[in-house]
């Protein structure tokens, strides 16, 4: 099966099966779900290949004992994320930017997971980079435990079993495996619409706090240092 590359050719799904087989892909859905340097892998995109080529009967593996091992890994990616998170806290939003981390994924899963809060550990299983950083996130802010591993386990079921099956169910259909290049462009397109919609909202919010702080500040005619009349209805009588 030839898959449409849409990064590096060791980024590619297909490539990365046929090469490093289900141990492979079991240790790409580890790093991606909690370790810091995993938020470049393809997840949505490999689980899908991984139940369609099960399927076809290209990868001679049970469906039932992968997506096992793939929640398996899943979940114990997210644990060490939130172990991580635990011990370094804070320490994490001063981290200066490199090549592999950048502070800007983890400010935007901290919105991520303070907006949703935590049921952020299972809507962020579907979403890329974000799902690498919101156990870390869940982590630094000390999550309850007992809660964590709770939607921890519910995230990586759907998420980890969920698309594995979907591919091998999909896999089936002549059209889908005809057509599986732009499949996979549609698997990723989906993925990246969250962020994009995040951030447009991100945006439209920052212009309408700008807006507001210009509304509130003082005109020509106030005394420096003077405050200005108490207005609305909360204002002294």
């Amino acid at each position: 099966m030839n898959t449409l590359a849409l990064g590096p050719s060791w980024l590619d799904p297909d490539y990365l099966i046929q090469t490093f087989g289900p141990i492979g892909v079991l240790a790409i859905v580890f790093a991606e779900s909690g370790l810091l340097i995993g938020f470049f892998l393809p997840g949505d995109s490999l689980l899908f290949t991984t139940g369609l080529l099960i399927t076809t009967g290209k990868l001679d593996m049970p469906l039932w004992l992968m997506c096992t091992l793939i929640v398996a890994a899943a979940v114990l990616g997210d644990q060490v994320g939130y172990l991580f998170g635990r011990k370094v806290g804070p320490a994490l939003f001063k981290r200066p930017d490199s090549k592999l981390f950048k502070q800007e994924n983890v400010e935007k899963a901290h919105d991520f997971f303070e907006k949703h809060g935590p049921k952020s550990l299972i809507l962020a299983r579907f979403v890329p980079i974000v799902r690498t950083f919101t156990p870390i996130i869940a982590g630094v802010s000390r999550m309850n435990y007992r809660l964590f591993i709770t939607y921890n386990i519910i995230g990586g079921v759907l998420w980890g079993a969920g698309v594995t099956i979907l591919g091998a169910l999909l896999g089936k259909i002549d059209f889908v495996h005809q057509h599986i290049e732009m499949i996979l462009v549609g698997i990723v397109l989906i993925s990246v619409v969250p962020i994009v919609i995040e951030v447009l909202r991100s945006r439209s919010q920052s212009k309408k706090e700008q807006a507001r702080g210009d509304q509130s500040t003082p005109g020509d005619h106030d005394a420096p240092g003077t405050p200005n009349p108490p207005r609305g209805r909360h204002a002294k009588r």
